[in-house]
């Protein structure tokens, strides 16, 4: 259940974040060249995927409030990547915020 508003945290919104940050980060593909480069974004890609599984984990425990943060951090790592220049995001605006 969720209010009009949508203030409420609910599972089915957490769903739906995990959901759209599991397709960002398929779909999203390295364009990183230099070595320097592709190592940060392994980093970024690390954070995101540890970020990723403490939703999960949170999502578990009943914890929609830090589940829901860090389903937010995760997909914040993707988008990074992406508007950085490190990751291609094919021009997808719904999944990524482009530069």
């Amino acid at each position: 259940m969720m209010s009009d508003d949508g203030t409420i945290v609910t599972k089915e919104k957490v769903e739906k974040y995990l959901a759209l940050t599991a397709e960002a980060r398929a779909k999203a593909t390295p364009i990183a060249e230099t070595e320097e480069d592709l190592s940060r974004l392994d980093s970024m890609m690390r954070m995101c995927d540890d970020y990723q599984a403490d939703a999960k984990h949170f999502l578990e425990k009943g914890d929609l409030v830090r589940a829901f943060g860090a389903i937010n951090y995760a997909h914040a790592w993707i988008d990074a990547a992406v508007r950085i220049g490190l990751m291609d995001g094919y021009d997808d605006d719904r999944l990524f915020t482009l530069p």
